[in-house]
């Protein structure tokens, strides 16, 4: 397969996972705001989400005040946020028309139709007027794009760097967001939650707090279903870095890279293979008190660091040695 080929392909899938995990984290700030709470709890809020995504600085330039209205039209709708719903669907629909011929004709028309009814529910007003809907809708196509992936593609080297950036995409964000939840509520997790030193300061705001983040990675019920008790920070952090069978997991996401870099490895991709493989050995030997006792903080960054030391890796193996 052509390198060029092979980048649109595995930028597409980045993308549209992308556009997803932003219409994630969009959703669970917006419900979480509708609850009780202080001015500056909301504003620390959307600051954290701005930071998840590395964009605090770019945001204060062009907007100045963290409000959920400017957030949210920054995160949505600007052209000029490279990493906004916006940005991500078209930029995943121009790479996809750049390799029509290699797309399903299924596949081609999920990524064209996306783009196009998004453009219209951002003209005609529908996202700003029911915010929750717009998020389900993206998620929705997001689900709609690797299932028709799946289920019509040929599973061939196409198909293999489609699946190796929905979950580089993934896990890297999976990790951000950890990363910057777990600090927000720093003292309740070490403090009042963690180590059993006495009760919380506010159950009730604590449980709505673990739950949207477990909702907004798509893991309240399976948290349920796998322990079976009352929402506890290590059991999110276990249940969202080690658990294979949690689809979102940092485990499940490198288990899937390494399983779709073995199927397109070449004479060049031994050292990305070695990294990706160690990485993967490391989450599948893991235990949740090692990481905590060592610092949860400090684990997620050694980890942010070494996901993308493997996707610049795979670039250089594989794909057009291109910024995006």
């Amino acid at each position: 397969m052509l390198s060029r080929t092979a980048d649109h392909l595995f930028w597409m899938a980045r993308y549209m996972e992308r556009a997803e995990n932003t219409a994630r984290m969009l959703d669970v700030n917006y419900q979480t705001a509708l609850l009780p709470q202080s001015a500056d709890a909301a504003e620390q809020g959307w600051k954290g989400l701005l930071s998840i995504s590395e964009l605090s600085g770019d945001f204060a330039k062009r907007y100045g005040e963290v409000t959920a209205r400017n957030v949210m039209d920054y995160m949505v709708s600007d052209a000029g946020n490279p990493s906004s719903i916006r940005s991500c669907l078209m930029a995943a629909r121009e790479n996809a028309r750049a390799v029509r011929g290699t797309l399903t004709t299924e596949v081609w028309e999920t990524q064209n139709q996306t783009w196009l009814e998004f453009q219209r529910m951002v003209a005609t007003g529908a996202f700003q007027k029911d915010p929750g809907a717009g998020f389900e809708w993206v998620k929705f196509r997001s689900h709609l794009s690797r299932g028709v992936t799946v289920g019509t593609m040929l599973q061939d080297e196409a198909f293999h760097f489609l699946r190796i950036g929905s979950f580089l995409e993934r896990a890297d964000n999976t990790a951000r967001l950890l990363d910057v939840k777990f600090h927000a509520v720093n003292s309740e997790f070490f403090g009042a939650v963690g180590n059993g030193n006495g009760p919380a300061k506010d159950v009730e705001y604590d449980f709505y707090h673990w739950s949207a983040i477990l909702r907004s990675v798509s893991g309240f019920e399976v948290y349920r279903k796998a322990y079976r008790n009352v929402i506890q920070p290590e059991r999110v952090a276990e249940l969202l870095i080690l658990r294979p069978d949690m689809p979102r997991s940092l485990a499940a996401c490198m288990n899937e890279v390494v399983a779709n870099l073995k199927m397109i490895a070449n004479e060049h991709s031994g050292e990305t293979l070695r990294r990706a493989g160690r990485l993967q050995s490391d989450l599948q030997y893991g235990r949740i008190d090692e990481i905590l006792a060592t610092g949860l903080h400090a684990y997620l960054t050694q980890f942010l660091e070494r996901v993308g030391t493997l996707g610049v890796g795979i670039s250089r193996d594989f794909l057009v040695p291109v910024a995006h």
